[in-house]
């Protein structure tokens, strides 16, 4: 197979959310979803792959001192950068060709101080628009692509313990179905009674989580914590970590008695030490000591923040913290090696996210598999995480490879924190409900919206020709040609 990218077009919708999604440092309220269309060359044919993505604030890098419209110049820089790579490589498989790309934009950023994350968010937008693209030329799903190899992919490459196998001697059939696991932002309602009528959603989607458990049948959660164990703050303001999981170790344990959950630190600690002594503090509460057990919390996720969490010191901390909970990376999961560093040091997985990368996901699940069959006495864990992820392209792209990994329960949050596909024409919405009636239904408000039935996503529909999405739409339709200007 011979593959180039001939042309690449853009275009940009922003896309306001229903009520604020509070995670870290930030609180966000609207963000720019960018489409890309790739003209590709394949063995002499000319195909077009799509690709999108959402460009949210303060997580591609975690500056507390600059504002959006000061980060998103940066964010549109690195997919033009990848873009401009794309154009001048020309290979013999797909990976050998995103292997290119991924090498020249890492020493790009090497030589212009820009952090991984964030210049591989232009490699890995170009990268699913390439395998859209091979997808829809070969008339097979992202599965079956992978099951066959037709990406070409040489794992060794990332990951020199897989050597002379392929990516189907460590992966199963993929999921038909996948467990929501429901984002709990830190500042998201737990009852509606709490919700000032201002504030108030302006549809019928549950915004309260009891709402949301009873709507979607929910059975898995993600806790954001905000590092605040107890701090003087106004009457009912529960921004702290200890009153406001106290609440949700009740509340579950009433709707939910068989729940699990994981906790996202979202980069709030600068040391382990710090973490743990808030983990201690949490489990001098009777009321947490269960809901923190392993019998509900399946792990922690990214505690510290980027720039210490993969320090030599870290090591030093797990090695004295017998009783840790099993952690994972995931903003510092940044470069190809970086699993490899967070396992020596005592981390037990990673999570994916398309915008990380789609090969070197699929690379570190293979490595999280064979150290399964190493040292199968540990915990060796690989999550999938959320975006705020929505269709019509992205979140299709997104459950197929997590299905494709066999990756069980995923954190899904682009439904709740926006009304469904509502922010798109008729003609989008209806084609989606229409070709995936399993995911998406037109509501009685005129909308469609993304079905959770049971506290599952039926993903089984997905393994059609295309990666996720096999739906040929018009840029026009999308959105509005070109990046995203924050004058719009």
């Amino acid at each position: 197979m011979r593959i180039c990218l001939n042309d690449v077009t853009f275009c940009t919708r922003w896309m306001q959310t229903r009520f604020p999604f509070r995670y870290g440092i930030a609180s966000m309220t609207e963000l720019p979803h960018v489409f890309l269309s790739a003209k590709v060359t394949i063995d002499e044919v000319e195909i077009v792959g799509l690709a999108s993505e959402g460009l949210p604030p303060k997580w591609f890098t975690k500056n507390p001192e600059t504002t959006f419209e000061q980060d998103l110049p940066e964010m549109l820089q690195a997919i033009e950068q990848a873009v401009k790579f794309g154009r001048v490589v020309e290979e013999d498989s797909l990976f050998a060709w995103w292997y290119e790309v991924y090498s020249k934009q890492d020493a790009w950023a090497d030589e212009n101080g820009v952090p991984p994350l964030l210049a591989h968010l232009g490699t890995s937008l170009i990268e699913r628009a390439m395998i859209d693209a091979v997808c829809r030329f070969g008339g097979s799903s992202f599965a079956e692509a992978v099951k066959l190899n037709v990406f070409g992919i040489d794992l060794s490459t990332i990951h020199s313990e897989l050597t002379g196998t392929e990516p189907s001697d460590w992966l199963g059939n993929p999921e038909n179905s996948v467990i929501a696991r429901h984002t709990i932002g830190l500042g998201d309602p737990l009852t509606a009674p709490e919700i000032p009528e201002e504030d108030r959603a302006d549809d019928l989607l549950p915004q309260a989580l009891v709402d949301a458990i009873d709507a979607y049948g929910l059975t898995h959660f993600k806790v954001k914590i905000c590092g605040n164990l107890e701090v003087d703050v106004p009457s009912g303001n529960l921004e702290v970590d200890v009153p406001r999981l106290e609440l949700l170790a009740k509340l579950f344990a009433e709707k939910v008695p068989s729940y699990r959950l994981t906790l996202d630190g979202n980069e709030q600690y600068r040391s382990l030490a710090q973490f743990r002594e808030h983990w201690e503090a949490y489990l001098e509460r009777p009321a947490l000591r269960k809901f923190l057990s392993p019998e509900h919390l399946i792990f922690v996720e990214q505690p510290m923040h980027r720039d210490d969490a993969l320090k030599d010191a870290v090591k030093e901390g797990f090695d004295s913290w017998a009783e840790a909970p099993p952690m994972i990376i995931d903003e510092s999961d940044a470069e190809l090696k970086s699993l490899r560093r967070a396992l020596e040091l005592g981390y037990h997985g990673t999570s994916h996210k398309n915008c990380k990368g789609v090969f070197k996901g699929l690379a570190n699940r293979c490595l999280v598999e064979w150290y399964r069959r190493e040292r199968p006495e540990e915990q060796w864990l690989m999550s999938g995480e959320d975006l705020a992820n929505v269709g019509p392209v992205a979140l299709l792209n997104d459950l197929e490879v997590m299905a494709a990994l066999g990756i069980g329960d995923v954190e899904r949050n682009g439904h709740h924190y926006f009304k469904g596909l509502s922010m798109f024409p008729h003609s989008v919405q209806e084609k989606v409900a229409t070709v995936y009636p399993a995911l998406y239904t037109m509501r009685e408000e005129g909308y469609a919206s993304l079905q959770i039935r049971d506290g599952q996503l039926d993903v089984g529909m997905l393994s059609g020709s295309g990666f996720g999405c096999a739906i040929d739409f018009d840029l026009d339709e999308l959105g509005r040609a070109g990046l995203p200007n924050r004058e719009e």
